[in-house]
């Protein structure tokens, strides 16, 4: 693994600054060793201290695999405590990914299984080329699919995530569309089109609106409904305080050429 390595380039948008993280070691299908899994937890905790960024797009190098896996020759090598320290390694880049305080999109573009998977489950949106492959084989290997494969159940429910991880199957992309896990499918040469898209809807609304908004959504995920309700109250109040709304209501006044 020593020359797979996370590639983080800036691109300046008149909206602000959009991330593209790169996880670079297409020969090993960007399997992720530790070395990796620190690279990329270390990248996600820089850009979350960048307050002009407005979005990130998190992809693998190369056309045939967005993250194959966890590298299976570390994991051969493991011991109950280093097992403990890896995987708890893992779930701290995937958290990484997940609270970074802007949208963090999934660029798929081939093999996302087991570890792949999860981080891409970590991400807040999610595109596929027609050609990506799904699955988590983890009982394959002789262990159970763990840390963020707790968030499957709802982004395709119970009986999907069941399927899923009981049987370790691999599903085409449109299926992984059909149950819910990407949200869009694409030719691989549509595939940076498509995420630009989502980049110019997002950088079209206001930074501020969209950060509160991906926090709020984190918290929904960990609390009740009312309190949920209850955070989005707070949540309203405070976005006041930053005076979005008020300039924004008033630009959306001024270019419809209406009167307040």
């Amino acid at each position: 693994m020593a020359d797979a390595i996370v590639h983080v380039e800036i691109n300046e948008r008149s909206a602000g600054r959009v991330a593209r993280v790169t996880i670079d070691n297409p020969r090993r299908l960007n399997c992720l060793a530790t070395p990796l899994i620190l690279e990329i937890a270390g990248a996600f905790a820089k850009l979350a201290g960048d307050k002009g960024l407005r979005a990130v797009v998190l992809t693998g190098a190369g056309e045939r695999a967005f993250i194959g896996g966890a590298d299976l020759n570390e994991l051969g090598a493991l011991c109950a405590d280093s097992a403990r320290l890896f995987i708890t390694r893992l779930h701290q880049a995937c958290a990484a990914i997940r609270t970074c305080p802007v949208p963090v999109i999934g660029r798929i573009n081939g093999f996302c299984l087991g570890a792949g998977l999860e981080v891409a489950a970590s991400c807040d949106m999610r595109v596929a080329s027609d050609t990506a492959q799904f699955g988590m084989p983890e009982v394959h290997m002789g262990i159970p699919s763990v840390i963020e494969a707790a968030l499957l159940p709802g982004l395709i429910g119970w009986g999907r995530t069941r399927e899923m991880l009981l049987t370790g199957a691999m599903y085409p992309a449109r299926e992984a569309l059909a149950m819910g896990f990407v949200q869009k499918v694409v030719m691989a040469a549509e595939l940076d089109g498509a995420v630009d898209h989502w980049l110019d809807a997002i950088c079209r609304a206001t930074p501020e609106a969209v950060r509160a908004q991906k926090a709020l959504m984190n918290r929904w995920e960990r609390v009740s409904v009312e309190e949920g309700i209850y955070a989005g109250i707070d949540a309203l109040s405070d976005a006041y305080k930053t005076g979005e709304p008020q300039g924004a209501i008033k630009a959306f006044f001024a270019a419809k050429g209406k009167d307040r």
